[in-house]
């Protein structure tokens, strides 16, 4: 393996232990003070952090149709963390009860031996929607499959990731060596320019941003994380000991978020009017694509190979096993269903 994956690897590790002590410091400060506290009216309030960027439409669709009050829970939806890995600390000193990430995100806290658990999904990759996210190259590229990424640059908007992951994962499965790909990370906002410029040989985007590189000229290579149906996406996570003494009331939670995925993927309506309100993605932009298709089911089969997967390329430090990832009230699923 060569120096420079090593060095990459080190700096992902001693991150990961630096969220560790700062997780186990606010932790032993500020405990879980809000996890039994309950409204003038009775009752049980949360706190949730969602992501900056997308795939938190089923919260507030959550509170706009009455879900959460239904249950009897009194939810307050706030942004987290522009990494999401990082909402790890809230959590676990009880600033927030449950909060979004996605898997890789999750998983290096798991591999770093963090109480936390996933309670449930909110969105995987799937066949049902065509790709919001991929792999772009130049009209003229001799790139035209993920194994001719070997030697080359690809712009990422982060390096250990999500994004890295599947690249290298497609690299691999396409019959390439994902060690002799150099991943670059650069401002979301700056992959487009990076490809058509030439700075970078590849990038890899997703969402308004993937369309506007489609729209400028850049070619797709392959179908993105569709390319591995059933890789979660986005999850909401919460910390074992409020989930051993609140087990009721988070499933409570969970059941009004999947009530509220199944009204998102029958209304796309309500979910565009939470994007114009919500994101910086712009209102001609929303309405002229389709929403994605968000799923409760966390898919077993696929995740314990991202697990093994970002283990073999250094992106975790150890796979954790299953009882050290799910809530045992999780929607988990085996296999591709």
């Amino acid at each position: 393996m060569d120096t420079s994956r090593i060095a990459r690897r080190r700096a992902v590790l001693a991150l990961s232990a630096c969220v560790v002590v700062l997780s186990l410091t606010t932790t032993a400060c500020g405990g879980d003070s809000a996890a039994d506290a309950t409204s003038a009216d009775g009752k049980a309030k949360i706190t949730v952090l969602r992501s900056n960027g997308a795939i938190f439409e089923p919260l507030y669709i959550a509170e706009q149709q009455g879900y959460f009050e239904a249950a009897g829970l009194d939810v307050t939806i706030k942004a987290g963390a522009q990494d999401t890995s990082q909402n790890a600390p809230s959590v676990l000193n009880g600033e927030a009860q449950f909060a979004m990430t996605d898997s890789s995100g999750f998983l290096k806290g798991a591999a770093q031996d963090m109480p936390i658990r996933i309670v449930t999904g909110l969105q995987s990759a799937t066949t049902r929607t065509a790709p919001t996210d991929g792999l772009l190259v130049k009209e003229k590229s001799e790139i035209t499959s993920f194994a001719d990424l070997e030697g080359r640059t690809v712009g990422i908007s982060a390096l250990g990731g999500t994004i890295q992951f599947i690249c290298e994962y497609l690299v691999q499965k396409a019959g390439g060596d994902p060690s002799k790909v150099k991943f670059v990370a650069l401002p979301t906002t700056s992959l487009t320019d990076a490809a058509t410029s030439g700075k970078t040989d590849a990038i890899f985007s997703f969402g308004p941003f993937y369309a506007a590189a489609q729209e400028s000229g850049l070619r797709t290579v392959g179908n993105g994380m569709n390319d591995l149906p059933g890789m979660v996406q986005g999850v909401l996570f919460s910390s074992q000991k409020y989930l051993a003494a609140n087990g009721d009331t988070a499933k409570k939670f969970i059941d009004a978020v999947a009530q509220a995925i199944a009204y998102a993927n029958a209304h796309p309506a309500a979910v565009k009017a939470i994007d114009k309100k919500y994101t910086q993605a712009p209102a001609a932009y929303i309405d002229a694509h389709d929403i994605n298709y968000y799923d409760k089911n966390l898919d077993t089969t696929v995740m314990r190979t991202v697990i093994e997967k970002m283990h073999e390329f250094d992106l975790l430090d150890k796979e954790p096993a299953d009882d050290a990832v799910y809530w045992d009230e999780a929607p988990t699923v085996t296999g591709a269903e």
